[in-house]
């Protein structure tokens, strides 16, 4: 693996005027890794620097602009610039990349989808009121616009949440111990690598997936008709807001619980409803005062008050939402270095 050394380097801690300056023209940055996902500036840079001439003729575009658009995203240590003008992978380059084992390029394209500039400029509006803009903005809620109006953000999304699960799914199993259980419900679980991971951990048991329609249509295909974990798995259209047709051991919800409160305390009710006494309910949260990444979890709490209402929970908030559900907290654990599993039982 080769590196350069960057011909420039960014003062790490800028006088507040300029970082102040920064801070107003993050959308430039945003809109530069953007542009760098859309356009496979990664996955076509090789182990070895490149020449902005080729790099160009791979992507086909044009070289003197994409020599701008790299010095952008190198001064935030997104590639490298070498001495001499070639340009050279970083770690976080390499995360771009569609076939890096970490890769974040669907989760960069999700948080700068075309419909988040249309909502980021009346945040001001959503904290005057507390809710929502997007219905404001685009005449219906945000999940039905997804799916039925905007089906290339829909792909998106989907691969992001697909991406995201991937990813965690072997530490979420790693954590839950499912000593005695017959069963396991993956509640909101979108295709299932949670649901799938538990199962080839614990080959005894048997597992529900419940998601909606549009989402458990592409589960994993390990559950699905033919998979080598579909004789122990079953595959639920369903809304968890509406009706949670699961009896299970074990309810497992992870990042689900980000709606409005009201969709909130739906979800956990059905919960409650559905699960019989002495049954377990794990949720899984980010948390925006028990993470290392503060900075992109408190961003992603106020694009989710534009988009849904919803809100990333403190432990104090998730707690309380737990325990009006009815549920008895027996405690909070780290799954890694930015989830919380908060395990809870119903009681008689």
């Amino acid at each position: 693996m080769t590196t350069v050394d960057p011909v420039r380097t960014v003062d790490p801690a800028p006088p507040p005027p300029m970082r102040l300056r920064e801070l107003v023209f993050g959308a430039a940055c945003a809109a530069a890794v953007r542009a760098a996902a859309r356009l496979g500036v990664a996955d076509a840079l090789q182990d070895t620097p490149a020449s902005v001439e080729d790099l160009a003729a791979a992507v086909q575009v044009q070289p003197r602009t994409l020599r701008r658009l790299l010095r952008a995203l190198a001064c935030q240590g997104i590639f490298a610039e070498g001495p001499d003008g070639t340009f050279a992978h970083t770690e976080m380059s390499r995360l771009l990349r569609e076939d890096d084992p970490h890769s974040l390029r669907y989760i960069a394209l999700w948080c700068t989808e075309p419909w988040t500039w249309d909502v980021w400029p009346r945040l001001d509006e959503a904290v005057r009121s507390g809710g929502s803009v997007f219905e404001d903005v685009y005449g219906r809620e945000f999940f039905p616009y997804l799916n039925e109006d905007a089906p290339e953000s829909a792909y998106v999304f989907n691969r992001a949440m697909t991406t995201s699960s991937r990813q965690s799914a072997q530490d979420v199993a790693d954590l839950i111990d499912l000593t005695g259980a017959a069963s396991v419900a993956d509640i909101g679980g979108g295709q299932g690598h949670v649901l799938a991971s538990l199962l080839e951990r614990h080959p005894a048991l048997e597992g529900t997936l419940l998601d909606l329609p549009g989402v458990v249509g592409n589960a994993d295909p390990r559950l699905r008709e033919g998979g080598a974990l579909a004789p122990r798995a079953r595959v639920v259209a369903g809304d968890c807001r509406e009706d949670i047709p699961v009896e299970a051991d074990v309810y497992v919800l992870k990042n689900i619980l980000e709606w409005d409160d009201d969709s909130t305390r739906r979800a956990l009710a059905n919960v409650r409803r559905a699960a019989r006494p002495g049954a377990r309910v794990v949720v899984i949260e980010n948390l925006v005062d028990d993470t290392p990444s503060m900075r992109f979890t408190t961003a992603m709490d106020l694009l989710l008050l534009l988009n849904v209402g919803g809100a990333k929970h403190t432990r104090e908030s998730m707690v309380e939402r737990l325990t009006d559900a009815g549920l008895v907290i027996g405690g909070v654990r780290p799954v890694n270095a930015y989830l919380h599993a908060f395990e809870c039982t119903v009681p008689a």
